[in-house]
């Protein structure tokens, strides 16, 4: 809340200084100081209806694959393995593109890129994902979509989540896309959301290298000047990639796992080799699953 609440005050002082800023008009802009730090009391269920409109407008801008469709039958496969994430209420999609990308929302949504699926094995891509919800989980999520609604409803003038306010328009959604984009997470909140990726693989039988094996396929493609574009919204808000590849490596040769496979430089390994130890780890309770429609599926998992 500090940090929100100086970002709210750097707002008002930008709101102050600039005239060019985007408003609805000029009234706003004469209230939008003051909206930027009203916009603080925005709450998480104002947020998860927030994220829930925002998705729409994502998923209206992407073709989303069917629910036949070799690529959603294949994230159908690897999200069932997600055995131990609480009470979350997931519907998950697949975007046929070709950027290396994976992200989740705040009212549960998560979308894989093809792109990111055709670089890397199904292990991988589960250990993508738990990264995912880390941040979710960890509630970076939502500080970002409040972060980022601060920033944007302060142009627009708008005090308040509000409906009826304009909050939640096309041109709202569109800048607000834009902002989060532009809001990169913090060193110490990627490497809690790695941490809990790693957790997952643990936990649910999958590679504790996995996470390592997807950072070094980034890593590769960062270096591949032809690939760059493909990857440059996921390695500029998670950057630090190859300290975060060496941290993931540490913890699992200190929980005692030995590397067994060298990962994959692309998506045709659809179940990756679990390395060895000593140590049992336990199983955890499944949760139940439903379609919901074209290319998606909702999912309540049970607590561990």
């Amino acid at each position: 809340m500090k940090k929100l609440a100086l970002i709210g005050a750097m707002v008002v002082t930008m709101m102050a200084s600039c005239t060019s800023m985007k408003v609805v008009d000029s009234n706003a802009a004469l209230n939008a100081g003051a909206a930027a730090v009203q916009a603080l009391t925005i709450s998480d269920s104002q947020i998860k209806e927030l994220c829930s409109q925002y998705m729409v407008e994502s998923d209206g801008q992407n073709t989303i694959l069917p629910a036949d469709n070799s690529y959603t039958q294949r994230l159908d496969r690897i999200m069932a393995r997600f055995h131990n994430i609480g009470d979350l209420n997931l519907n998950y999609k697949v975007y046929q593109s070709s950027t290396v990308n994976a992200f989740a929302s705040g009212d549960g949504s998560v979308r894989v890129y093809s792109g990111l699926m055709d670089v890397m094995n199904d292990d991988e891509v589960f250990a993508v994902i738990g990264h995912e919800l880390g941040h979710l989980i960890n509630k970076d999520v939502r500080d970002a979509y409040r972060t980022s609604y601060l920033m944007v409803a302060a142009r627009y003038g708008i005090a308040a989540y509000s409906q009826t306010a304009g909050a939640i328009s096309q041109g709202f959604l569109g800048d607000l896309g834009q902002q989060l984009a532009s809001n990169a997470y913090s060193r110490k909140q990627e490497t809690q959301a790695d941490e809990t990726a790693f957790q997952f693989c643990i936990k649910n039988g999958v590679d504790p290298y996995a996470m390592y094996h997807a950072l070094n396929v980034l890593v590769s493609l960062e270096g591949n000047s032809g690939s760059s574009s493909r990857i440059a919204e996921l390695i500029s808000t998670h950057p630090n990639t190859s300290k975060r590849a060496a941290h993931i490596k540490e913890m699992a040769e200190a929980a005692g796992y030995k590397m067994t496979s060298t990962g994959t430089t692309g998506g045709t390994n659809t179940s990756g080799t679990s390395p060895k130890k000593t140590v049992k780890t336990g199983n955890s309770n499944s949760g139940s699953s439903g379609t919901t429609g074209s290319g998606g599926k909702t999912i309540k998992v049970g607590k561990n």
